[in-house]
C-alpha cells in the first residue's frame, strides 16, 4: 500500500518560484531535495510535498515534453483557505508576486468561495474557502 503523495511540477528557475511562494505564506523543507535544481514545497496541515524542479530535471524523469502551460492546463492545484478575506488576499500576493490571474474570487456552488491564479510557471491553483 501507498504511505505518501507528492507531486512534481517543472519549473524554469526553482530560486524564483521559491520566493514566489515564500510571500504567499508557504514553506518549504530545506532538508529534502533542496539545491539549484529543485525545492521541497511543503502545503497544509498534512505536509503535502509538491517538489519543484528545473526543467531539464523534469524532463529527464519524464522523457517527454513538458506541458505548455501559458496555453493549456495540466492540472488545478487546490488549496483550502480559512475565510473568504484568505482567499482574496492570497489571490492578491499572488499576482502581486508575479503570478496572473483573470479570475475574480466569487461564490461558487453555494457553500464555496474561491479564485484561480497561474504561478511564474503558468501552473493553475485554485483557493478555496469552504463554509461549513
Amino acid at each position: 500500500m501507498m504511505k505518501e503523495f507528492w507531486i512534481n511540477l517543472p519549473v524554469r528557475d526553482v530560486q524564483r518560484s521559491k520566493q514566489f511562494f515564500l510571500s504567499l505564506g508557504f514553506h518549504f523543507n530545506e532538508k529534502m531535495g533542496n539545491s539549484d535544481r529543485s525545492a521541497c514545497l511543503v502545503i497544509g496541515d498534512k505536509n503535502v510535498v509538491v517538489m519543484l524542479f528545473d526543467e531539464p530535471t523534469f524532463r529527464s524523469f519524464t522523457n517527454c515534453e513538458i506541458t505548455e502551460t501559458l496555453k493549456t492546463a495540466e492540472v488545478l492545484l487546490s488549496v483550502d483557505a480559512q475565510s473568504k478575506e484568505e482567499v482574496d488576499e492570497m489571490m492578491k500576493k499572488a499576482v502581486d508576486a508575479g503570478g496572473t490571474s483573470n479570475h475574480i474570487p466569487y461564490e461558487m456552488v453555494g457553500h464555496l468561495y474561491g479564485g484561480v491564479f497561474s504561478d511564474l510557471d503558468g501552473h493553475r491553483w485554485n483557493v478555496l474557502f469552504m463554509k461549513s
